[in-house]
């Protein structure tokens, strides 16, 4: 990720060397090189977050740990992601770990690259995946495959919008990343765009005004999905529809996994739904992208209000 300047042309010299060396793997060097940046510029955070990171490459949990809190607190909206590493060391609960500004940051400065990355890199196929199952959920429940209102949470650049053109009467999408609405609003496919975090957004919707939610790797992005689960049922008339897939794990409730995404159990999604009063039409095990050549294991759903 792109980190502003030191404010001291030496530093960041030696910062980009030290992001390099990381890069290939030689945390030593990169620790010593960001301790040299340091020298030259105390309160530069991301020089303190790349020093933990490296250290904690090489198994010294403890200075790493110190050395990630005081890029916390030298940025304490996180937009570099410490809080991540920082609960993968055991210092911090899983749980508000990602923040918000972490992710706008990471999207903001992904998104001229997103589409290209997602489809040939990772062979991503989530917005495909959701219209199929909906096609199989409307004809098990002998409903036509269209809707009114959709609400496409976490649109990003508008694949999801892409994949479900001409089922939509009306398509609105919510995301946290200006630059992925303004690549979203070049489809010309939405009929509103909303910078703001999901369940914001929800809670401000009305009740019963929509008939589809969708969220395709969205919550990746979240650890507790209850809040999210009980304002989509909310927004939903009767008989709506909410389509999502997410990363999977094979225990009890979800896991912060070392992707920096969090994965959620098949068990975790059950009890959501029958605690927010949704019935599961499709429940099943689908993968959304691969990772170095790999299916990334996930669950695909489709729950009725």
């Amino acid at each position: 990720m792109t980190h502003r300047s030191s404010g001291d042309l030496r530093a960041d010299r030696r910062y980009e060397y030290a992001r390099a060396a990381f890069d290939e793997k030689d945390f030593e060097a990169a620790a010593d090189l960001a301790r040299q940046v340091l020298e030259l510029a105390p309160d530069f955070a991301a020089a303190h977050a790349l020093l933990g990171r490296s250290l904690a490459e090489q198994g010294d949990r403890e200075e790493a740990a110190g050395a990630l809190r005081r890029a916390l607190e030298l940025e304490p909206d996180d937009t570099l992601g410490v809080r991540l590493d920082l609960a993968w060391l055991g210092a911090l609960p899983p749980d508000g770990a990602m923040t918000d500004s972490y992710v706008r940051a990471l999207f903001d400065e992904y998104a001229p690259s997103f589409d290209r990355h997602l489809t040939k890199s990772l062979a991503y196929r989530g917005p495909d995946l959701v219209a199929d199952a909906l096609r199989r959920a409307c004809s098990r429940l002998d409903r036509p495959y269209g809707f009114g209102l959709v609400l496409d949470l976490g649109c990003g650049t508008g694949l999801m919008a892409r994949a479900l053109e001409g089922a939509c009467g009306r398509i609105e999408g919510v995301d946290l990343s200006r630059l992925m609405l303004e690549k979203a609003r070049q489809t010309r496919l939405y009929a509103d765009l909303h910078e703001s975090d999901l369940v914001g957004l929800l809670s401000r919707r009305a009740t019963g005004e929509a008939d589809l939610v969708v969220a395709a790797d969205v919550f990746v992005y979240m650890a507790s999905l209850e809040a999210a689960f009980r304002e989509t049922h909310r927004v939903l008339g009767p008989k709506g529809l909410f389509s999502f897939t997410v990363q999977a794990h094979g225990g009890e409730g979800y896991v912060l996994g070392a992707d920096a995404r969090y994965a959620h159990s098949e068990a975790y999604l059950r009890e959501l739904a029958a605690t927010c009063g949704f019935t599961v039409v499709l429940l099943e095990q689908a993968s959304t992208r691969e990772d170095r050549g790999k299916p990334v294991p996930g669950l695909l759903a489709v729950f009725q209000r």
